[in-house]
């Protein structure tokens, strides 16, 4: 006959902390507080290391094709000061064009060719453009009222050739007459110069040199 004196049943009994007492609820409260601190700092590093994965790729990505790079703005711009402009480039006068013309020596013996040139000069005190070209040049040889030579009249190929010429600078050109004649459209001529003085001519467009003596033999 079992015992009535206050013995526990075993169906019934539960299992009690060994100091009898149960925790507190600040106990479980502090337990559950550190236990989503841990949660959080799990998630923040989560978030870090993705963002970190993110820009080690996105470094290697090209830019944009045609994207335009920011404007900057200027000292003057940014101060709503107008831009300064350019300082004016000096004009060049048709009157700081010089043309002479030359032989590379004052005479010539019997079958020596002789070398005509024409010089041209800035004589101002700004740049010239000007145009150099066979088609704005032209060497002429003349005896007294006799038109002997022109280099235009047999020209096969001519052009334009723009040339700037600093001040002080010049550009030279050089032409051999074989001392043959020519005339006009390069039509045939029979007899060629003879011995005797001749002047040389050079144009340049709208500039003509000095007559230039010069001998054959």
């Amino acid at each position: 006959m079992a015992n009535g004196s206050g013995a526990a049943r075993s169906g019934g009994s539960r299992a009690v902390p060994t100091n009898g007492r149960r925790p507190s609820q600040a106990v479980y409260r502090r337990r559950r507080l550190a236990v989503l601190a841990l949660a959080l700092v799990l998630v923040a590093m989560l978030v870090l290391a993705g963002w970190w994965v993110a820009g080690l790729f996105g470094q290697d990505k090209p830019k944009a094709e045609g994207a335009a790079p920011l404007p900057v703005a200027s000292a003057a711009s940014a101060s709503g000061l107008p831009s300064p402009e350019p300082a004016a480039a000096g004009s060049c006068d048709e009157s700081d064009i010089s043309v002479s013309a030359a032989t590379d020596a004052p005479s010539y013996a019997a079958g020596e060719n002789p070398m005509l040139i024409l010089e041209v000069e800035n004589t101002g005190k700004s740049d010239c453009e000007v145009d150099v070209g066979t088609e704005a040049m032209e060497f002429i040889v003349t005896s007294g009222e006799d038109r002997i030579f022109s280099s235009k009249d047999c020209a096969v190929e001519t052009g334009e050739l723009m040339r700037t010429i600093a001040p002080g600078e010049s550009e030279r050109a050089q032409f051999t007459w074989e001392r043959q004649r020519s005339a006009p459209g390069c039509t045939a001529v029979n007899a060629n110069p003879q011995p005797g003085t001749y002047v040389l001519t050079t144009r340049l467009g709208s500039h003509k040199s000095e007559k230039v003596i010069f001998d054959l033999q």
